[in-house]
């Protein structure tokens, strides 16, 4: 009786044990290793009353409006955006260009986009404007090797490699459709919510004030449409 007793107790220890070291290594494996802020704003009307918005998902603006974006890592990632414009023309974003991830790629500085202090100003060619924000722990050498494809394509090849490009974003996301975003909020400083701003005449707002904290798992990926009016 002793020695059954025994051996369940060994048993019992054993697999608490396994159980044990099981959950740390699932805990290590879902620790989150994407981490950046990430910010869209808009300014329409006038630069005297225009007021900032937030863009966080699809949504409308018009010819004049103002757009400006930024990224910064709060962890070692790899973020791209890539911009989809009504003609069909793919526009790499963020990174400024794919060596930069060599180069000037830290963790705590601010990339604004553009680059500086300029803003994207929407023209008279109206439509969908697609941005599409990915984020992955390493670098996504397909799409990359598809982007250099469609920068060095012929105009008469460009379509293509266009279609190409969105079918691969599209590939990436169904192949991490199973990994989720741990956290997604706004920055908030001493409890508050960084609050949006109107700018001064002929001055326009810091977008940082108003960036989204990402947190997630082996991929992160999301869509914003523009409709261009």
């Amino acid at each position: 009786m002793r020695r059954h007793f025994f051996h369940s107790a060994v048993s019992i220890v054993c697999l608490f044990v396994v159980l044990s070291a099981w959950t740390g290594v699932a805990a290590a494996q879902e620790k989150d290793n994407i981490g950046f802020e990430w910010g869209f704003g808009a300014l329409s009307g006038s630069v005297k009353d225009a007021k900032l918005v937030s863009v966080t998902r699809d949504t409308l603006l018009k010819s004049g409006d103002q757009v400006k974006m930024i990224v910064k890592l709060t962890t070692q990632c790899f973020v791209y955006l890539l911009h989809e414009t009504p003609d069909g023309e793919i526009v790499l974003r963020f990174p400024y260009d794919l060596d930069q991830f060599s180069a000037d790629y830290k963790v705590g500085k601010n990339y604004y986009i553009p680059k500086g202090r300029p803003w994207f100003e929407l023209d008279e060619k109206i439509g969908k404007e697609t941005f599409y924000l990915l984020a992955s722990p390493t670098r996504l050498t397909d799409l990359e090797g598809l982007l250099k494809k469609y920068q060095s394509s012929p105009m008469s090849g460009k379509s293509a490699a266009a279609k190409d490009i969105v079918s691969e974003i599209r590939n990436v996301r169904k192949r991490f459709k199973t990994f989720t975003t741990t956290a997604e909020r706004p920055i908030s400083i001493g409890g508050n919510v960084r609050g949006l701003e109107n700018p001064n005449a002929g001055r326009r707002p810091d977008v940082a004030n108003i960036t989204t904290e990402i947190l997630a798992n082996n991929f992160y990926g999301k869509t914003i449409t523009v409709e261009h009016k």
